[in-house]
């Protein structure tokens, strides 16, 4: 609710048919638009969501399943983020790269 009153035009995500806990949704980026998946475990928020894109990206932090090295989303997560936080880090992972601990060493070393 807190993402969908914000004003952010750049992010936004909704509930996959009837399950709160699969939403679907774009993030905008200098780049362009990237779709993606979240699935919040039964733990949750004491666990991390999983999240993948849904389409290709060709970024040092992402690999071709749509995986995303992002370390609130791994050893760094808490309680505390909220769904806007985990985009809004995805957007800024999308505008500046992790080069020095890449998910995808080949686009890394271009």
């Amino acid at each position: 609710m807190t993402l969908m009153m914000s004003g952010d035009k750049e992010i936004s995500v909704f509930p996959e048919s009837d399950n709160l806990f699969k939403c679907v949704g774009p993030i905008h980026a200098e780049a362009g638009t990237v779709h993606n998946d979240l699935k919040f475990p039964s733990g949750h928020p004491y666990n991390a969501p999983t999240v993948k894109f849904l389409m290709p990206c060709y970024h040092p932090d992402m690999n071709t399943q749509g995986d995303i090295c992002l370390d609130i989303l791994k050893d760094k997560w808490s309680a505390l983020y909220d769904v806007r936080t985990i985009l809004l880090s995805i957007q800024s992972l999308l505008g500046e790269p992790n080069v020095n601990s890449p998910l995808n060493t080949h686009t890394a070393e271009l």
